[in-house]
């Protein structure tokens, strides 16, 4: 297996960095109401009209809860699903604890019952606790899985079920239990609450969430159940629409504070995914209208700073769709190393990279292959993104411990090491990556590439911009190299740039086609070849690692 499975499974949200493209004249969009699902399509928040709470904790989280359910109404409508570490079969004390802080019935989970309003239900000590369609499923843990990650797991679940309607809360506990959950909830529009870390007992939780940037509130316990509150209202009372006209100009005049702020135009984004993003922004503030989230705003220059976080959607994983993985490993590989001679050089290039969790991935794959087939050969990987934040945690390679549910214990054993409650990328394996800060669309690429991985990213473009990529994958990769798209990407209508080596896989192969520089709308001075140097040489190619340089 090239990746480990994880049951169930996370979001399909992609990442989408280093796409945010600047033009001459940005087109009319209105924002207007987003189409009202069918019943079978809405979240089952949505249908039923509940909201989950996930509510995650461990080391001084008792009192953290007791106060959280205390100032909790037991009739909110919503439905709390309460994970904290305990082991397998521990007596726990929590529903008569809980139960004497609200009137809300206090209940360990059972396998297959239905979850109901205004219910607390508590997770079973040494069980992973899944969410299908509301109804609460009790799982084995991996007999693989030496850290046990309930929080992470029940947030993911809660939020692949409910979408929107999950709200993902993080109380006091030591460790990083529950930062990629609130990462997931957050991609699907829910909502996220840390613990202020001054009235936590111990604070590596939250902290971990916070550092991360996947926290839209962050608040005492007591004072949660307000914002809660005050976010259900806003969720079920439909934003106010605008004139179309109004609509147009007051999203505008949002790009040009975002370009102000930020230098990066929004324009050629999906409308669908700037609908919903800055749709969620307005719920997390009980803002009703587009005209009132602009002069938000205007006022408040940190909700640029939110904003243009949440249009880059930085969520990725190691070794996500491990299928595709496996296609590039049986179909993909054998091509890129036939025939070359010892010592020489593959050359590839990670787009949007996001906080580097697919470059490191691909360098890991690479140097399991060589190593098994006795190859060696030069790696050589660069890593881009447009977000400097994302690039930052890309370049330290430390991650919290949930990704433990991403990698096989072989994999992090053999390429991570353990710091504290989190892991870090050996540095054998960061070298072989360079990271940079770059735009795809307006950046020089770089050129004679073995292969291109750009996945999950143009799914979030409008056709004008994939329009450009494409011909731009075909000018930067050498004849028959290898592009390596995410799986819901095609190439389009460009067939005679790229042949499909497995179309399910999303692995293509560039013909000989003679290529052509595409037509950018802005570019650095001098393309050099195999590199761009737009930031002071930043970007420079990393020097030729020779490997096996692991024991197998």
């Amino acid at each position: 297996m090239v990746g480990a499975r994880k049951t169930p499974k996370k979001p399909l949200a992609a990442k989408a960095v280093g796409r945010q493209h600047r033009i001459k004249r940005p087109p009319a969009i209105a924002l207007r109401p987003l189409a009202t699902p069918t019943p079978s399509e809405a979240p089952v928040s949505e249908r039923s009209g509940v909201l989950f709470v996930g509510i995650g904790a461990s080391a001084g989280g008792l009192e953290a809860m007791e106060e959280f359910f205390r100032h909790m109404p037991p009739n909110s409508g919503m439905a709390f699903v309460v994970v904290s570490h305990q082991h397998a079969g521990h007596v726990s004390l929590l529903p008569s604890l809980l139960g004497k802080c609200t009137a809300m019935p206090v209940v360990e989970a059972v396998d297959g019952m239905q979850a109901e309003p205004n219910h607390v239900y508590l997770t079973p000590g040494g069980t992973n606790l899944a969410i299908l369609h509301g109804v609460l499923h009790l799982m084995e843990p991996r007999a693989e899985d030496r850290v046990p990650l309930p929080i992470d797991y029940v947030f993911r679940s809660l939020a692949e079920d409910q979408k929107q309607g999950a709200i993902g809360i993080i109380l006091s506990g030591t460790g990083t239990d529950g930062t990629l959950g609130l990462r997931a909830i957050k991609a699907e529009s829910g909502m996220t609450i840390a613990q202020d870390p001054q009235s936590a007992k111990y604070q590596g939780m939250p902290r971990s969430a916070m550092a991360a940037g996947v926290v839209d509130v962050v608040q005492p316990p007591g004072q949660m159940p307000e914002s809660l509150l005050a976010y259900a209202r806003s969720l079920l009372r439909p934003v106010q629409p605008l004139p179309e006209s109004d609509a147009s100009r007051a999203l505008h005049k949002i790009f040009i504070l975002l370009r102000e702020r930020t230098g990066t135009d929004f324009a050629l984004y999906k409308e669908s995914t700037i609908h919903r993003r800055i749709e969620r922004r307005m719920n997390v503030h009980q803002i009703q209208d587009l005209k009132q989230y602009l002069r938000f705003v205007q006022g408040n220059p940190s909700e640029l700073d939110a904003l243009f976080q949440e249009l880059l959607i930085g969520v990725t994983s190691f070794f996500r769709d491990p299928q595709a993985f496996e296609v590039l490993v049986h179909k993909g590989l054998p091509a890129l190393v036939e025939g070359k001679p010892e010592g020489s050089a593959l050359r590839m290039w990670v787009a949007g990279c996001s906080t580097g969790e697919e470059a490191y991935s691909l360098a890991i794959l690479l140097v399991e292959y060589l190593t098994q087939r006795k190859l060696r050969l030069a790696l050589q990987i660069f890593a881009s993104d447009l977000d400097s934040q994302a690039i930052q945690t890309a370049r330290a390679g430390l991650y919290p411990i949930g990704i433990a549910g991403d990698l096989t214990s072989d994999r992090l054993k053999r390429f991570f090491t353990k710091e504290d409650s989190s892991y870090r990328v050996k540095k054998e394996i960061r070298d072989l990556v360079v990271f940079a800060k770059h735009n795809l669309l307006t950046d020089a690429p770089f050129t004679k590439l073995d292969l291109l991985s750009c996945r999950n990213l143009l799914i979030y473009l409008e056709a004008k911009a994939q329009q450009k990529l494409v011909p731009l994958f075909h000018y930067a990769l050498k004849p028959n190299g290898i592009l390596f798209l995410g799986s819901s990407e095609t190439i389009g209508g460009f067939e005679s740039l790229f042949t499909a080596i497995d179309r399910k896989g999303k692995l293509f192969k560039r013909t000989a086609e003679p290529g052509t520089f595409p037509d950018l709308e802005r570019f650095p001075r001098g393309l050099t070849e195999g590199t761009t140097e737009p930031r002071g040489g930043e970007s420079q190619w990393p020097p030729a690692l020779i490997h096996p340089r692991f024991p197998i």
